[in-house]
């Protein structure tokens, strides 16, 4: 039997935090829609406190979409909680996600608290929460550099206060995934109450090592992952949706867990959010970039075309690909992948002829760029006359 693993989309709110990203409320409430419509299980819709319109429109999020959690995020300060108490009403399944930071360095140097007044300000946050409903997240945040034992007094007193999914926030991505998974596992023995709670898991990108420290965390005990759409977000972004959907989709029955998101509309969702945020997705993005199903070198390209399985490792409809596989001609393109792409043209040579046009078209490949559908009829033309 598979665990779920809940998906808890933060694109509305961190991955609004990428610098230059700025979601109107139709952008919020369109994304928001498309999310529901994948039936991720949360959608984060924003920071209410952070400004008038910032909470109009996770409001506007909150009433407006049906059948997933909707979420506002609040600092562990009584304006803050008030602002997404308030953003909340009229969600159908509202949560509140109260954080505070957790480490030494950040206590010292930007909350200028100490870990007694950290921990009582978390406990009334929570308190204040549970007020409003009765579904509040709580996130000790740069918990991958806090001490264990002042993160073990922190989670125990959210818990107290009545919090139902404890999240533990990677927030630099200075972390390993051994790191990651230690510390889930630490946690886990210390605190045996949270196995009535939802462990959770954020994850930034700025070693590249989100998603792998994601899959680390699951693989402790982590059953909810914080994610972006294109893995957009504050610096080098967050744990990208995509990935680690597609990672459990491939791994899922290995690790004995599953989401329930619809993988078949993540491509549709990606240009969506793409579109909005004004952020173009990589070429070498993987999963949704547009190189991620394109085969250049001419052994993969026979071995795709003999075989899709030998160098693909998923299904481009799977995630609503509206093209799928692709052959893409150039320099190193062999004649497999030329004779291939001439029978889709449906043009038709004798040996002679196929052979002087494999001979242009290697010349032509040979200046350095891709050889298009046009290109290729120019040479058949000249190869047959």
């Amino acid at each position: 039997m598979q665990d779920r693993v809940l998906v808890f989309d933060t694109t509305l709110r961190d991955g609004e935090q990428s610098a230059g990203v700025c979601f109107s409320a139709r952008d919020k409430l369109e994304i928001a829609h498309a999310l529901a419509a994948l039936r991720v299980d949360v959608i984060e819709a924003g920071f209410p406190g952070a400004s008038p319109g910032e909470h109009a429109a996770v409001s506007q999020v909150a009433r407006g979409v049906r059948g997933v959690v909707v979420c506002g995020l609040a600092r562990a300060v009584a304006s803050d909680v008030e602002a997404a108490v308030e953003a909340m009403r009229g969600a159908e399944r509202p949560r509140i996600h109260v954080f505070v930071n957790a480490s030494d360095v950040q206590l010292a140097h930007q909350l200028r608290k100490d870990r007694a007044a950290v921990v009582g300000m978390a406990e009334l946050a929570v308190r204040q929460a549970r007020r409003g409903t009765d579904d509040v997240e709580f996130s000790p945040m740069d918990a991958t550099r806090a001490d264990l034992d002042f993160l073990v007094e922190l989670v125990r007193a959210a818990l107290r206060a009545g919090a139902r999914t404890i999240n533990l926030p990677d927030t630099v991505g200075c972390a390993l995934p051994g790191q990651v998974e230690a510390l889930f596992r630490g946690l886990r023995a210390e605190v045996p109450e949270l196995e009535e709670a939802v462990l959770s898991f954020h994850g930034q990108d700025d070693l590249g090592l989100a998603t792998a420290n994601t899959l680390a965390a699951i693989g402790a005990g982590a059953r909810q992952v914080e994610v972006t759409v294109n893995g957009i977000g504050e610096r080098a972004g967050n744990t990208a949706l995509e990935e680690v959907v597609m990672a459990l989709r491939l791994h899922g029955r290995s690790l004995g867990v599953a989401t329930g998101v619809e993988t078949r509309g993540i491509h549709a969702l990606s240009r969506l959010v793409a579109e909005r945020s004004r952020m173009a997705v990589a070429s070498n993005k993987a999963i949704v970039g547009r190189n991620a199903f394109r085969h250049a070198s001419g052994i993969h390209q026979d071995g795709v075309l003999k075989w899709r399985s030998n160098y693909e490792i998923l299904d481009p409809a799977e995630i609503g690909h509206p093209v799928g596989s692709e052959i893409v001609l150039g320099k190193l393109s062999g004649r497999a992948g030329f004779e291939a792409r001439l029978g889709a043209l449906g043009i038709a040579l004798g040996s002679e002829a196929l052979e002087r046009a494999f001979a242009l078209f290697q010349r032509v490949a040979d200046t350095g760029r891709e050889v298009l559908d046009a290109d290729l009829r120019s040479i058949c033309g000249e190869a047959g006359a």
